[in-house]
């Protein structure tokens, strides 16, 4: 600690506070560093005529004005709370202020009250979900009001398959990125918080799954699991772990200098309280942006090896399986891969435009 800086035991604010509610001002002086001597000027100005201080007594007594200002009013009562600003509303406050992020904030939530409502907007017969309900009369018609998406080459409803479609790909996006964020961010606080030889093990690991195109990895991790919804969330979330590690590593390598990181150890607190209660709720920032578009990245994936037959496979609706099904019908029927690629590149577009705005909410260099 500097020099500048006096030592005082762990509880001995809490004592200091105890003493000023019971005013016992003795003990206070005991705890407290004794203050300098007061200047010969103070001295003198304590001795002050008699008639000054009888002056200055019939001033204050004087009634206060009826417009004094409000500053009179709040010195009066010193005891006052003090308005608090949360942290998440300042956050809330600057990332309203782009509307581009603000138009990805309204997409998302459109998107998960369409996978929340998914049975209710497209319900089944009783027989077969709502999504896979065949009318082989009706089949590659074409947006019209019966089926404002068109049906596909069964006559299913594309519109309804795009809805409960929804709701399969916002989950594989999401699960996997929980995966992937929980496990990164335990290898990066070990790895940046301990150093030495789990350091180098965790991020040579690290290295070695970047060296591998993030698609060839899922590739060769689904092909040798049952292809299926399981199979593609461990197979994008596997190459999604790499980057929340290296994240996570470079911000506790920062934190862990502060100064309140070592007056935590000098007040006895064990690594893992440190790492739990100081160093992560302070590297959360970066981990968050990059989980929101991770999300969009998830997405993309999952659809990129259902579209090659290696992720989640007909009948379920699956935006990438849509694709794969209708891709060689595109030249008659356009409507069957339309929707699904749109709704795609809508979901991607609308996690990015969300991910830029939290990045520049919370960038401490805009904080006022």
């Amino acid at each position: 600690m500097p020099s500048s800086t006096r030592a005082y035991g762990p509880n001995t604010d809490e004592v200091i506070h105890t003493m000023r509610n019971g005013s016992n001002a003795t003990e206070e002086k005991k705890l407290r560093p004794a203050l300098p001597h007061q200047p010969a000027a103070t001295a003198s100005a304590a001795a002050a005529p008699a008639s000054a201080a009888s002056a200055s007594a019939a001033s204050a007594a004087a009634p206060a004005p009826a417009s004094a200002p409000a500053a009179t009013a709040a010195s009066a009562h010193p005891g006052a709370p003090k308005k608090k600003h949360s942290q998440m509303r300042d956050v809330w406050r600057r990332y309203r202020k782009s509307p581009i992020a603000m138009l990805g904030l309204f997409i998302v939530i459109v998107m998960f009250l369409l996978a929340i409502s998914a049975d209710f907007i497209a319900p089944g017969d009783g027989k077969n979900p709502g999504y896979d309900i065949q009318d082989l009369t009706n089949r590659f018609q074409v947006p019209g009001r019966d089926h404002i998406m068109g049906t596909d080459q069964y006559g299913r409803d594309i519109f309804a398959r795009v809805v409960h479609g929804t709701r399969v790909s916002l989950s594989v996006g999401f699960i996997t990125v929980t995966i992937s964020m929980i496990t990164g961010v335990a290898l990066g606080a070990i790895a940046g918080f301990f150093g030495g030889v789990s350091e180098n093990l965790i991020m040579r690991t690290v290295d070695i799954i970047l060296s591998i195109p993030p698609i060839l990895l899922a590739i060769s991790v689904a092909a040798a699991l049952t292809p299926g919804l399981y199979s593609a969330v461990i197979a994008v979330g596997i190459g999604a772990i790499p980057l929340y590690a290296r994240i996570m590593r470079a911000s506790v390598l920062t934190v862990r200098e502060q100064e309140f990181i070592e007056a935590a150890y000098a007040i006895g607190a064990s690594r893992f309280r440190i790492i739990l209660k100081h160093i992560l709720p302070n590297c959360l920032a970066p981990i968050i942006v990059q989980a929101t578009m991770g999300m969009g990245y998830a997405i993309l994936w999952a659809a990129a090896l259902s579209f090659l037959g290696l992720g989640i496979q007909p009948p379920t609706p699956e935006w990438g399986a849509m694709l794969s099904e209708g891709r060689m019908y595109i030249l008659d029927y356009w409507h069957m891969v339309l929707f699904p690629g749109l709704s795609i590149a809508l979901v991607i577009f609308a996690l990015n435009m969300m991910g830029d705005g939290l990045r520049d909410a919370l960038d401490p260099k805009l904080k006022k």
